[in-house]
């Protein structure tokens, strides 16, 4: 757990046409041969990604991507691989040579507008020819200062560009917002409930716990951590009365009946519901449940593919608890990953996980979809509260009926 997890990184994009320098680019910013380069257009066929700390932004994500002018059935495959990363980027780069931006670029610029995705461009190839005026001045349209470069970029060149992801970093990167910090404050006492069971790595805990403890070690809180069975031992045994208790979301119904109602309560999957997505957003979804009738299909999606046990969360608890609420018989269906369906309206309602695995960007590209589609999202923590009538308590220490719900907001 000393690598920052790729989910909470920079990711920056790099796109364009085919043969246009994407690869040499990449290659160059990491310094190291990640990606294949040829003169032979189309070599990149599938997404790469370079993790790194790129000083002085930090802990990025480069990722390499195919030819928007692809050709070919194989091509088109490409290309719509190409398009889901999309979701994922923090900041893209469009690289173009001496033949400046034509139709696919300045489509490529025009949906990174619509989704306010900041765009550096460059313009590779210079030792081979140089650009026209008039080609430069039509790129200078779009993106005011773009980089000129050759295929052997210099390392002024990628000074230059540092430079310029440094001025487009959106905020949340260069200050990165905590977790619990406008919750909780320093001397807190503050109870995590971890179930060490089948779900549990063995000799680990996992991603979300362990983000959650650090951050509100960060924030100078002290922290005890205790697993269900022994919950009402451990605040029995604490000298001061918890500020608040954050528990595991399979717990939930067996913690809110041990922690007195005096003490705050949520749990690890409803505060990566607020850092990832959006609370309220989550919380208005939640109220879809009770619209549900005899085979409406729910979609669960999963940040990550994991070895399903006998009573998992996702396959086994969130399908009953919804059938005991709502007395239906449900149609259930999954996606893993990256992977998200384009047929939402088929769906009656959409539950996330906590997206520990996942960017922020790409769980608010997904709620806007669901927006699109009219159709409802909400988050495992979020709707296993609704369906036990506790959830108005699981956020009570948002205040998500009068104030915003983004973090440190």
């Amino acid at each position: 757990m000393q690598a920052t997890p790729k989910a909470n990184r920079l990711h920056i994009g790099i796109f364009g046409k085919r043969n246009a320098g994407k690869s040499s680019l990449l290659n160059s910013l990491v310094n190291q041969e990640i990606s294949i380069v040829s003169p032979t257009a189309g070599t990149t066929t599938d997404p790469v990604e370079k993790t790194m700390e790129f000083l002085p932004l930090g802990p990025v994500v480069f990722i390499d991507t195919a030819g928007v002018d692809d050709i070919g059935d194989l091509g088109a495959q490409r290309i719509e691989k190409t398009k889901k990363i999309f979701d994922r980027t923090d900041i893209a780069i469009i690289i173009c040579d001496y033949n400046g931006w034509n139709e696919y670029e300045t489509l490529l610029f025009k949906e990174f507008e619509q989704r306010k995705i900041p765009v550096l461009a460059v313009v590779n190839k210079d030792d081979i020819q140089k650009i026209s005026a008039d080609k430069l001045q039509e790129i200078q349209k779009y993106v005011k200062t773009p980089l000129i470069t050759s295929i052997k970029q210099s390392r002024e060149i990628v000074f230059k560009l540092k430079e310029q992801l440094v001025n487009v970093c959106p905020e949340e990167f260069i200050t990165p917002p905590s977790i619990t910090g406008d919750i909780v404050k320093p001397k807190d006492t503050v109870v995590l409930v971890i179930p060490v069971d089948k779900e549990a790595p063995k000799g680990r805990l996992i991603l979300p716990q362990v983000q959650v403890l650090r951050d509100l070690l960060d924030n100078r809180c002290k922290v005890f951590v205790t697993q269900e069975t022994e919950l009402k031992e451990t605040l029995s045994a604490l000298k001061d009365k918890p500020r608040l208790v954050i528990t595991d979301s399979q717990a939930f119904a067996q913690v809110a009946q041990d922690v007195p109602e005096d003490i705050e309560l949520t749990s690890f999957s409803i505060l990566f519901a607020r850092m990832k997505g959006d609370l309220k957003e989550f919380f208005e979804g939640a109220k879809q449940v009770d619209k549900l009738k005899d085979n409406d299909k729910v979609l669960i999606c999963e940040s990550c593919s994991h070895h399903q046990i006998e009573d998992d969360i996702a396959r086994v608890k969130i399908p009953g608890l919804l059938t005991k609420k709502t007395g239906k018989t449900l149609q259930f269906v999954y996606h893993s990953g990256h992977d998200f369906p384009k047929n939402l309206e088929e769906y009656s309602v959409l539950i996330h996980c906590g997206a520990c695995m996942t960017n922020r960007k790409e769980v608010l590209s997904r709620i806007m979809k669901c927006k699109k589609a009219n159709l409802a999202i909400t988050n495992y923590g979020i709707v296993i509260s609704y369906c036990l009538g506790i959830l108005d308590r699981a956020v009570k220490p948002f205040h998500i009926t009068n104030r915003d719900t983004s973090p440190n907001k």
